[in-house]
């Protein structure tokens, strides 16, 4: 197996090798973590809200350990579909506004099991270029034809379902927020290519779910497509701070997919503590709105003051601010004198990111002051002064 050595040492060349690192959530601190003994401002998390070390979660999950199992132990279709998923699905549909819900291990798992249950030879399924993994290799899995359109680019999706326009069944798919780069997907322009072209629509909420919508339903909901939507699939590991992902739809796409999602047919069901404290997750994303503003405002500070300080900022007014570095050296010790001005923030590259865009991804919370925020601003374009990323 030396073709793995040979193989990596050109990675490491390139500095796109990927380690592991430990890191723990930092102690009465929320918006922090510990890594190597150091308390470091967390700036890479997807923890939106600031939930994931909530006391009523974690009361939750404490009661749920105390009197139910700590594993499901089997399938959800086998004997793995205890009384706290349907608990959870009613209440994730009546959030969604949806006749029905079906919960997922993961994001991963979602994409991949719906794409493949939906599409398959002979069918096309169109994708934006900057679509997460997930989608990308849940298409692959399909078998499906895979017809990528430019990030964004309306023309060439529209040229694409004309090419096509006889396949069997067409899938447009499509993050709603790019997870590297912070915008949105043109929503309203894809409801009416998906009209005109017949064409189902599947959207990814991962990194829009909590955070937009007068009850964090999404940015659908904020801009009145919901029910435009065949397939809405988002995830509970970012703003609800938890774990898993939900896909919503009609009673028929649910029933479709507990027969056809291999992901969900083949996968240990989820242990009764996360659903209970994704259930409570659920209730304070619906309820504490002012976690959004808070997160809104903080996004906006932080953008504003890099923007300012003469950093390539990405557009867009989500909680996901990239900045972009270049090369994938440079990005890299962007991030490491960053930890060393005590703040977590890390090096996104190649192949996640396209070549010559490497970047540092920052991530806001509701849990980060205004005070973190500036003083972090002001450590950022200290870095990037000293590396000559910008200048004076």
């Amino acid at each position: 197996m030396d073709w793995m050595n040979i193989e990596l040492e050109a990675w490491a060349g390139e500095a796109k090798e990927r380690v592991l690192r430990e890191s723990i959530p930092a102690r009465n601190r929320t918006g922090y973590i510990e890594r190597g003994g150091r308390l470091l401002l967390n700036l890479s998390s997807n923890d939106y809200l600031g939930l994931a070390g909530h006391p009523a979660i974690l009361e939750a999950m404490r009661d749920s350990l105390l009197h139910e199992a700590a594993g499901s132990g089997a399938s959800r279709l086998v004997t793995g579909n205890g009384p706290s998923f349907s608990r959870l699905e009613e209440a994730v549909a009546q959030w969604q506004q949806s006749e029905a819900a079906l919960v997922f291990a993961n994001g991963y798992a979602a994409n991949s099991g719906v794409i493949s249950a939906l599409v398959g030879r002979g069918d096309v399924v169109f994708s934006d270029r900057l679509n997460h993994a997930s989608i990308v290799d849940g298409i692959t899995l399909s078998r499906a034809e895979h017809a990528r359109y430019r990030h964004n680019d309306m023309e060439h999706l529209h040229s694409l379902l004309t090419k096509y326009q006889g396949a069997r069944r067409k899938l447009i798919v499509t993050d709603t927020v790019f997870s590297m780069d912070g915008d949105h997907a043109l929503l309203r322009k894809l409801v009416q290519l998906k009209r005109e072209h017949g064409a189902m629509l599947m959207v990814d909420e991962a990194h829009g779910s909590g955070i937009y919508g007068a009850h964090g339903e999404g940015l659908c909901h904020k801009m009145g497509l919901k029910h435009e939507v065949d397939v809405h699939m988002g995830t509970f590991s970012k703003a609800f701070g938890v774990y898993g992902a939900y896909v919503c739809g009609s009673r028929t796409l649910i029933r479709w997919l507990v027969n056809k999602a291999r992901p969900l047919i083949y996968s240990t069901a989820l242990p009764p503590v996360v659903l209970a404290g994704v259930y409570t997750a659920l209730e304070l994303v619906r309820t504490e709105a002012i976690r959004r503003v808070q997160l809104d405002e903080g996004s906006r500070l932080l953008r504003d003051a890099l923007r300012e300080a003469g950093f390539r900022v990405g557009s867009g007014d989500s909680p996901i601010i990239p900045v972009v570095i270049g090369d994938n050296d440079t990005a890299l010790s962007f991030s490491s004198a960053l930890e060393e001005e005590g703040i977590a923030a890390v090096a996104i590259r190649p192949p996640t990111v396209p070549e010559g865009t490497a970047r540092i991804r920052f991530s806001v919370s509701a849990a980060h002051t205004a005070a973190d925020l500036l003083d972090a601003a002001v450590r950022i374009r200290r870095v990037g002064l000293r590396m000559g990323v910008i200048v004076s």
